[in-house]
């Protein structure tokens, strides 16, 4: 079970932030765009992730990882810059969506008051 503990967290990210997606135009329902501001930044850190790991700045303990990915580096990594970063979407959108609606809200009740 060791093995799994990297894709397990990845997993309960998402699983955590999935209820999210139910608040304003939704991540999920807009994949080209989640797509447009993720895969550029996860490329660069990729590149970035090869290189440390080729210099033996950091590695990854196999007890932890499945073992199936690039030569040196796990799938689990690979996915933490796609699947963290879809995450913190979900998250912006939603805390975006609830201020938004206390926002207009409060301004209801202002101009009632008035």
């Amino acid at each position: 079970m060791e093995r799994f503990q990297y894709l397990i967290v990845l997993g309960a990210c998402l699983l955590l932030t999935l209820p999210l997606e139910i608040f304003g135009a939704g991540v999920y329902r807009q994949a080209r765009r989640a797509a447009a501001a993720i895969l550029p930044v996860a490329a660069v850190f990729i590149v970035w992730d090869v290189i440390a790991i080729v210099a033996d700045v950091w590695g990854y303990n196999p007890r932890f990882v499945t073992g199936i990915g690039f030569p040196q580096v796990p799938v689990e990594e690979l996915m933490f810059f796609i699947v963290i970063p879809l995450c913190g979407l979900l998250t912006y959108n939603a805390v975006d969506t609830i201020l938004e609606y206390l926002k207009r809200r409060l301004r209801t009740r202002s101009a009632q008051s008035s």
